[in-house]
């Protein structure tokens, strides 16, 4: 894996979901193979783990705010997306493949995944209830977004955080590493 990713920049986009920890893993994995990882994550995530735990993993700064005030102007989303060989959202919640198909860019990872260029996969990997998975709306902005070119990985089978089972966890981090790997080649 090594050779694969060595000297690539992927974005990973987190929102609020209990399975950002395991996005941290991922982060960790992807690091140590020599990429350059840079974390978006929206307000909601960093109500389930920390900026830190990602500054920590990556050694890069955490972005949070699009209106990022302590550094000199430089519009972020255009600046991140222009470098990047991959972004990752994971996970991804119903919110935010809803603003991304329906073009609505309120938080630096909304932005940023509207403003990628056609070279640059977005990986959109979902985790939640599986009721708001299976729902005709959310399954139609997925639709959309595929439509557009948008990758998914499809969530795994299986306990849920609201003590349910059915389609809703978040893919495993092999899975989704093997999809960043064959996409960044």
């Amino acid at each position: 894996m090594k050779n694969i990713l060595q000297s690539k920049e992927i974005i990973i986009g987190l929102t609020g979901s209990i399975a950002a920890y395991k996005t941290a893993e991922i982060a960790s994995k992807l690091t140590q193979s020599g990429v350059r990882v840079t974390v978006v994550m929206t307000k909601s995530a960093a109500k389930f783990i920390t900026p830190l735990t990602f500054q920590t993993i990556t050694r890069n700064r955490v972005l949070t705010d699009l209106f990022d005030d302590e550094y000199v102007f430089d519009p972020q989303h255009i600046a991140l997306a222009d470098k990047a060989d991959l972004l990752l959202i994971a996970p991804a919640t119903a919110n935010i493949i809803g603003k991304v198909a329906n073009g609505i860019a309120d938080d630096l990872l909304s932005t940023l995944a509207i403003s990628m260029n056609e070279r640059t996969p977005v990986v959109i990997a979902p985790a939640m209830n599986d009721k708001m998975y299976l729902n005709p709306v959310v399954q139609k902005n997925i639709t959309s977004l595929k439509k557009f070119g948008y990758k998914f990985i499809e969530p795994a089978k299986g306990y849920l955080a609201c003590g349910a089972e059915g389609k809703g966890r978040l893919a495993s981090t092999d899975k989704i590493i093997e999809t960043i790997m064959r996409l960044v080649k």
